[in-house]
């Protein structure tokens, strides 16, 4: 008798704790999404992948880039790396990109080809950019395919959501 009631008293509790946890606090999506970058790894070439809204490019940045700064316009930067993160060498390479809304429509992404730093010092970056137009709140699905000079062929397929600002 003694277990019974203990095993009731122990059911009571479990489910009055259950019922009324409170909610956990709301994460901004807009934010965990523009701060997540995909990487594909093979070998010692790392390909880094992130889609970002324009809009939380700094102006300066946006400038060097050739980009406006818009709420609606999403920024897809491609970088294809060998070698150890300290001393990784950018690999020339051609992007193909499409973006896939909710709705199922494909949107080609024009990629091309954005240099910066300098190569004197060896502080040259050879990156990959390309925009599209979104109206928030939506999913982007991106596909990107890349073509490393000597023929290598690498895929990557990622999703971000976008929100209104």
């Amino acid at each position: 008798m003694r277990h019974v009631l203990v095993l009731s008293l122990l059911c009571v509790a479990l489910v009055a704790c259950g019922g009324n946890a409170p909610p956990a606090p709301p994460t901004s999506a807009s934010a965990n999404s523009a701060t997540q970058e995909a990487v594909s790894r093979i070998g010692d070439v790392t390909i880094r992948a992130s889609a970002i809204p324009t809009s939380t490019l700094s102006e300066q940045v946006a400038r060097q880039y050739g980009i406006a700064r818009n709420n609606e316009t999403v920024m897809l930067l491609i970088g294809v790396r060998q070698g150890e993160s300290a001393q990784e060498t950018a690999l020339p390479a051609t992007i193909t990109a499409t973006a896939t809304d909710l709705r199922g429509r494909v949107h080609p992404i024009e990629m091309r080809e954005l240099r910066s730093g300098d190569a004197a010092s060896g502080t040259a970056l050879l990156d990959y950019v390309g925009t599209i137009d979104v109206t928030p709140p939506d999913t982007l699905r991106f596909d990107v395919q890349i073509v490393r000079e000597g023929g290598a062929t690498s895929q990557m397929q990622f999703s971000r959501d976008f929100y209104p600002r």
